[in-house]
């Protein structure tokens, strides 16, 4: 059973008869009749009651003209939606925790307040999750942070962030992973990018932490950090955000290293008018 052939059905209906619904359809009066009566062995029923050449609805034929309309109409709002230029439906976004936290709660609610037909879905991960979950169809688009590979994924630079290394408030000033630099690396799990470059900043130094302790979120962090367990890696915009900071000390990376790029990605071939708006309120709403 094909949309055309509820469509010709309905339309043998509404006008009375088959002459008629072969003009409406500017079709042949013999491929009305073919039609239906294929619908007919499809279904296995009778929809109409043959009296010479008028037809009338059977019982059968009354419950399919409900399904029919329903059906016919929900196709109708799906061409409408695909082809509608604006944002609308759900969008689902991923996103580094660090970037949910600081940048994202002024851009939501903008582009809330801007597109009310779009329903918003939040998840956050490290950049290895969150494409994995764009290539599987789970997200529509995420913001991670570079390198992030080119040949699956359209990307647009949104963020800039600088990182500094952080330590407990009264660490000596820190050149170089060997100078008294505590050998704890507080970090998220791995596929983290700043766990990472903070790996490889002790690795190109010809050094090795000692430990490193994975946690789940930047306050837990943070209050280790504090506690002088360790040092850790984050970009200075959540620093700037935690209203005990001076109970830490912020140490700057060599040039080339302290600075990282975050992208939007999306499947190459998946844009739409809702990551458009995305990347318009994105980039309206961003500081720093």
């Amino acid at each position: 059973m094909e949309l055309s052939d509820l469509r010709i059905f309905r339309t043998v209906v509404s006008e009375g008869g088959v002459t008629r619904a072969a003009e409406k359809l500017h079709r042949v009066q013999s491929n009305i009749t073919t039609r239906v009566r294929q619908l007919e062995e499809d279904l296995g029923v009778k929809l109409f009651i043959r009296e010479g050449k008028r037809l009338h609805l059977s019982p059968a034929g009354q419950t399919l003209l409900s399904y029919a309309d329903r059906l016919l109409d929900l196709a109708r709002d799906a061409r409408d939606a695909v082809q509608d230029s604006r944002p609308q439906g759900m969008l689902r976004l991923g996103s580094m925790e660090s970037t949910a936290a600081v940048r994202l709660p002024a851009a939501l609610s903008a582009y809330h307040d801007r597109f009310p037909d779009v329903t918003l879905e939040l998840r956050t991960g490290n950049p290895q999750q969150l494409a994995t979950a764009i290539l599987e169809g789970e997200l529509d688009a995420a913001l991670v942070s570079e390198p992030i590979a080119d040949a699956p994924f359209e990307k647009v630079p949104i963020y800039k962030e600088e990182l500094v290394l952080i330590a407990a408030a009264g660490q000596p000033p820190i050149e170089s992973a060997g100078d008294g630099t505590p050998r704890t690396l507080l970090a998220f799990e791995n596929g983290c990018p700043h766990r990472k470059r903070l790996e490889d900043w002790f690795s190109s130094q010809g050094e090795l932490p000692e430990r490193i302790i994975e946690l789940g979120s930047y306050h837990a962090m943070i209050g280790c950090t504090v506690a002088g367990m360790g040092v850790s890696l984050l970009p200075k915009s959540v620093l700037d955000g935690f209203a005990e900071k001076k109970r830490l000390s912020a140490h700057k990376l060599p040039p080339g290293q302290d600075y990282a790029e975050t992208v939007l990605i999306w499947r190459k071939g998946a844009q739409s008018p809702k990551i458009d708006a995305l990347i318009e309120v994105l980039k309206e709403t961003r500081t720093g």
